[in-house]
């Protein structure tokens, strides 16, 4: 298998518990490597760019308002099979539902407030990485 590029964000909630530290060690120990990361914080606008596809969804402005409510930690991750394995250790969306060991399952309180993102994809990951690190 041929490395890959993956997008991870941190999401405010991670950020806010402190858990940027925890969560990057994570991949580390995974054996990925961090390529580029970044502190910001999302606008409305980067927002919408990041979330298109979620834009008509019912629960989209709720996830407007949080993804926008703190700063974010923007990183790309590189390896083998880099999007499946930073899918895997990232968990289901649901905390609830997540299997322990995973970041969700052990630290995810809510479904929109899980955390962590990452790119469910290559497409996707060469998208969300475009948008974050140009």
């Amino acid at each position: 298998m041929a490395t890959e590029h993956t997008f991870v964000m941190i999401k405010p909630d991670g950020v806010a518990r402190g858990l940027i530290g925890e969560i990057i060690s994570r991949f580390e120990r995974k054996g990925l490597n961090l390529e580029k990361i970044r502190r910001l914080h999302i606008d409305e606008p980067l927002a919408l760019r990041h979330y298109a596809e979620h834009v008509e969804k019912p629960f989209f402005p709720e996830l407007l308002e949080f993804v926008t409510s703190g700063p974010v930690v923007a990183m790309e991750w590189s390896g083998e099979g880099a999007v499946n394995v930073c899918r895997d250790l990232m968990g289901v969306t649901d905390p609830k539902k997540a299997a322990a060991g995973t970041i969700r399952g052990d630290y995810g309180l809510a479904v929109t407030h899980n955390l962590v993102h990452g790119s469910d994809s290559s497409d996707s990951a060469a998208r969300e990485l475009g948008i974050f690190f140009g």
